[in-house]
């Protein structure tokens, strides 16, 4: 895990206003993000949009991200779902070539018991020839993985090496801190507590605001890394109001509009079922970009 220490994005997924891929706009992105100081990306994490993607769009993303990236830095794929079976069977057909670990969000809708999400991941773990992030977000999937089953995991598959936490749970935080091996990773999943989960021993952030500002969120976890707590709590603080609005209509709603206002893509496209965000989001995005500038 020492390659996906500090600030990851999870990538949008850019289109064009006719709703088809817009791969030049992924392509500015990707540089701003490397040139910004992001440490790591995450293609066609869940803020990728990618349940409206089918299957050869996921490919071309993928393919395009690593020709992109071209090795600047390390890119984690995002593979999930509420179908274990075709889970595994993207896995297994998933070209590993320029990845680094695979993220993988815990089943949705279905929600199962512990048991089912132990064996879910169970059979991911088999079929995956890369390392496995663990995605816990139970406000979007209707279930929570439990602490228990969370280090069940990670005693159990040595190439499941970390989870990304988006309960909002610091109960929860601690007992994983406590119980896991050594060598298994928390990262925060909620731009809002990056700090205070970096303070009691998580390794960074996989950021959706950091599409918008990779600069501020790389320079954060720095700084709490190295426990310069001051400079850490002011960019903390100088993101909290952009990223309530980046959620305010639903993401990655807000922040695509935040990068068409930067210039950094093209247009604010989203899919069905999610639609742009209304006019007054948007004054009130525009209002906060002025007081950040």
């Amino acid at each position: 895990m020492n390659e996906l220490q500090g600030a990851g994005v999870a990538l949008v997924t850019p289109f064009n206003a006719d709703g088809t891929i817009d791969f030049d706009s992924l392509g500015n992105l990707i540089d701003y993000q490397i040139n910004q100081g992001m440490n790591y990306l995450v293609s066609l994490g869940t803020t990728g949009e990618t349940a409206t993607l089918n299957e050869k769009e996921r490919k071309q993303v993928w393919d395009f991200t690593v020709k992109q990236v071209n090795k600047r830095v390390p890119i984690v794929a995002g593979i999930g779902g509420n179908n274990t079976q075709e889970v595994v069977h993207q896995i297994n057909n998933f070209d590993t070539n320029g990845f680094t670990a695979l993220l993988s969000v815990s089943p949705y809708y279905n929600k199962p018991v512990q048991e089912g999400i132990y064996q879910h991941y169970k059979a991911i773990a088999e079929a995956s020839k890369l390392p496995i992030i663990l995605y816990n977000v139970p406000g979007r999937t209707g279930s929570n993985m439990s602490p228990a089953t969370t280090v069940r995991l990670a005693q159990d598959f040595p190439n499941i090496v970390a989870t990304k936490e988006a309960s909002g749970n610091f109960a929860q935080f601690n007992e994983i801190m406590r119980d896991k091996p050594a060598d298994f990773s928390l990262i925060s999943g909620d731009d809002p507590v990056t700090l205070p989960m970096m303070a009691i021993g998580a390794i960074g952030i996989i950021s959706v605001v950091g599409n918008a500002f990779p600069k501020e969120v790389a320079a954060l976890t720095k700084a709490v890394a190295a426990n310069d707590f001051i400079t850490a709590r002011k960019l903390h603080n100088a993101l909290l109001k952009i990223t309530d609005l980046c959620f305010v209509e639903g993401n990655p709603c807000g922040v695509k509009y935040i990068l068409q206002a930067k210039g950094i893509i093209k247009q604010d496209t989203v899919r069905l079922p999610l639609v742009p965000v209304t006019a007054q989001t948007r004054k009130a995005i525009d209002q906060e970009l002025t007081k950040l500038q």
